[in-house]
């Protein structure tokens, strides 16, 4: 999987986010009409998440997009010199 760290970031984000509404995986899946095994994949960093599911998450979860995916990430990289 190409980006694990940031996709197991933004799964514990979405966690949070779900759970500080008190919502169980099958309650945000009802309500983003999505499966449940869907949003568990999404947590625990098995799925890499497409545009649609985002948006159905943000207006089941009632935020904004850009809230949805503002979440701390990997730090950055160090940039790496060439012939090094």
């Amino acid at each position: 999987m190409k980006n694990e760290v940031v996709l197991l970031a933004f799964g514990q984000h979405l966690r949070q986010l779900r759970e500080a509404r008190g919502w169980s995986q099958q309650a945000l899946a009802d309500v983003a009409d999505v499966s449940k095994p869907t949003i568990y994949r999404i947590e625990t960093a098995r799925y890499s998440v497409t545009l649609d599911i985002l948006v159905s998450l943000a207006q089941a979860l009632e935020i904004s997009l850009a809230e949805l995916v503002s979440f701390v990430g990997p730090a950055p990289r160090p940039a790496v010199e060439p012939g090094r």
